[in-house]
């Protein structure tokens, strides 16, 4: 079975956007593992903003990403560039769904909502994340309104010159 694999950046305040939305406080110098991440997956979930904002634009948007398959989360788009999936109604046997189907693993890319939705329905199975070295006092938490305590258990760490934490877990 596929795993969905949350992986973003945040801040050390866990942020992963600051208060209008930016995220130019992220690292782009170097690769930060991403090349050997892409490896593993080809397909990314994605909610209708982040979708906007990173993805929906023909060009990425600035963001450089390789070719696979998308799929957006929106109850109120109806349209998306050639290939795209939309996905609304219900999300859990969607997701189900999709877990089950050929492939490797999927990309949880965000956005906040999404992300907590699909905690919530217990849906994620590894999370990565990009601690960047900077406080952002306030923006976009990572979560919000989790249901349940969750228990993680941590299965690799990686410390970068700049300061920047990759962490990644496993759901326990």
């Amino acid at each position: 079975m596929r795993k969905v694999i949350l992986g973003l950046a945040v801040s050390l305040d866990s942020f992963i956007e600051g208060p209008n939305g930016e995220y130019d406080w992220c690292f782009t110098d170097q690769d930060y593992g991403l090349n050997e991440f892409y490896k593993q997956i080809d397909a990314v979930f994605v909610g209708r903003k982040s979708y906007e904002m990173s993805f929906g634009l023909e060009d990425g948007g600035g963001f450089e990403y390789p070719k696979m398959k998308e799929y957006v989360f929106s109850n109120s788009m109806k349209d998306a560039k050639e290939g795209v999936t939309i996905i609304s109604g219900d999300i859990k046997a969607e997701v189900e769904k999709i877990k089950q189907q050929e492939g490797k693993d999927i990309w949880l890319f965000g956005g906040a909502s999404l992300s907590t939705t699909l905690m919530n329905l217990g849906l994620i199975d590894e999370i990565w994340l990009s601690v960047h070295p900077i406080l952002l006092g306030e923006g976009k938490p990572l979560f919000q309104e989790l249901k349940d305590r969750t228990h993680l258990k941590l299965t690799e760490t990686k410390v970068y010159e700049t300061g920047l934490v990759s962490l990644k877990y496993i759901l326990a």
